[in-house]
């Protein structure tokens, strides 16, 4: 059996084929929230939506994918602390904890962990079970953002629904499409 078969069995996440250090751990976390505060500026407002289509959610389900559950918590609470503190990468350069939009960043904390520890069972190896994981991946961060906006809004649980959910389920969509196509294809060329 190849080295690379062996590798990208289920049980490790596309990290844990580079060289294994304390250093590329760091670099990971650090570059996971990174990556997720930069595609937060990639920001479209919605029209009657405090909540803009970003692509810091499909950053935090990508790192959590290829960092596991560990590493990719590890990051975007990187991510939530150092946004609290001040740094103004949260979506349309916003920063501090209790805005409107605030609830999807602790929603995505949890769902990379989550989908972490599916791509560790092998949830991204393949079309399925990419889709189904950013699927539950995205319904964690809904479950935990549209109720913080209903509460930091005073918007009914329908209204924040109408505001903070169905406008993105295209996007979203999109982005697991995204994945479906990226990860598998990253297993695929890490089997050569």
């Amino acid at each position: 059996m190849s080295t690379a078969a062996v590798s990208t069995r289920p049980g490790k996440v596309l990290a844990d084929l580079l060289p294994a250090s304390r250093t590329r751990d760091i670099a990971l976390v650090l570059g996971g929230a990174a990556l997720t505060g930069i595609a937060a500026q990639i920001a479209v407002p919605v029209p009657g939506s405090p909540v803009p289509v970003t692509g810091q959610t499909f950053a935090a389900l990508l790192v959590g994918t290829a960092l596991g559950a560990r590493r990719g918590f590890l990051s975007l609470a990187v991510y939530a602390l150092v946004g609290m503190a001040g740094m103004p990468w949260f979506a349309q350069g916003t920063s501090g904890a209790g805005g409107a939009s605030f609830g999807y960043v602790v929603g995505m904390l949890l769902a990379s962990t989550v989908v972490g520890a599916l791509a560790r069972r092998g949830g991204d190896r393949s079309v399925l079970r990419t889709a189904g994981t950013m699927v539950l991946g995205s319904a964690i961060i809904y479950a935990v953002g549209v109720p913080y906006l209903a509460a930091a809004t005073g918007m009914t649980f329908t209204q924040a629904v109408a505001a903070g959910l169905t406008p993105f389920l295209i996007g979203d969509a999109v982005k697991a499409a995204l994945a479906m196509g990226v990860l598998p294809t990253a297993w695929k060329f890490a089997d050569k």
